[in-house]
């Protein structure tokens, strides 16, 4: 968000604070981009505010309330307060338990693998609405489509991310797999390493699809302690994740920091080909470019 919409966003979440009688004497950003992520102090709430109507934050709180009471590896909704979506001033506000964070220990990949395998076994036994991975490839090909919406991506550039698209998804379609719930984009930075353990975070773009799709979104050395998992399924899943990536990244309404680097230097990992990197490699690339 850019700094006036973060100052009105900042108001706005206080003030929803006082209602509800929370204490906050000062208030944190913790992560801007398409949504701003806020520590709320002293009484220990994280909010997460977005756009009102561009945001499905209420998807997210359906699931935190399926998980909640269980043993399932994910950050909780705040205690003390109707677990719902607030809508105040123009911006969507959902509110969670904030969690101290400590550094991963050496074996953060096994934990890694395992809480994302003891997720997706948990999500087997959740029956809610979401979207097929699929839906999400077909808004990044109306976007690349749609030259209005991305009209800084060069034809070149729209030819190839349609042919990724189309190729990755009709692969990943022959290979048969069985779809289940899914976190939808469990990268690291979704990744909480807590006192207690790591907890996944951001369930927004909870989908169904294979679970090579959620692991196309992990380090290698994570993927590698997961059971079970399809190499050539997950090189075509990390395949088509760089070309919706990159989509979203030509979209006039993205506001991912430094949005069309990131974009031009996923582009050029396509035209670079396989092996195919992972989201994590992504971000290295474009913060080092």
């Amino acid at each position: 968000m850019e700094a006036e919409a973060v100052s009105r966003a900042i108001v706005a979440t206080k003030a929803l604070a006082v209602q509800l009688r929370l204490r906050v004497d000062d208030v944190a950003v913790i992560q801007n981009s398409n949504k701003l992520a806020l520590r709320l102090m002293p009484c220990g709430v994280f909010a997460r505010v977005a756009r009102a109507g561009r945001e499905v934050a209420a998807l997210e709180v359906e699931l935190a309330l399926e998980f909640a009471g269980t043993a399932s590896p994910v950050a909780a909704l705040a205690a003390g307060v109707e677990p719902r979506v607030y809508v105040r001033d123009g911006f969507a506000v959902t509110l969670w338990t904030y969690y101290e964070t400590v550094a991963p220990d050496r074996d953060w990949p096994g934990a890694y693998a395992d809480v994302l395998h003891r997720l997706h076994t948990r999500m087997r036994d959740v029956e809610i609405a979401t979207p097929h991975f699929l839906d999400r490839v077909a808004e990044a090909e109306r976007l690349v489509t749609h030259r209005d919406e991305t009209p800084a991506l060069a034809e070149a550039d729209r030819h190839l991310l349609l042919d990724t698209l189309d190729n990755a998804r009709d692969r990943i379609g022959g290979c048969g797999a069985a779809d289940q719930l899914l976190h939808g984009e469990p990268h690291p930075g979704n990744l909480l390493n807590t006192r207690n353990g790591p907890l996944l975070i951001d369930f927004e773009t909870c989908c169904r699809g294979p679970i090579e799709f959620d692991l196309a979104h992990v380090p290698d050395e994570v993927s590698a302690h997961y059971p079970g998992v399809d190499l050539v399924l997950l090189g075509e899943c990390r395949r088509l994740v760089l070309a919706m990536v990159a989509a979203w990244r030509w979209s006039i309404l993205d506001e991912f920091p430094d949005g069309h680097r990131h974009g031009r230097n996923i582009l050029t990992l396509l035209r670079e080909g396989p092996p195919w990197p992972t989201v994590g490699t992504l971000t290295a690339t474009s913060q080092g470019a």
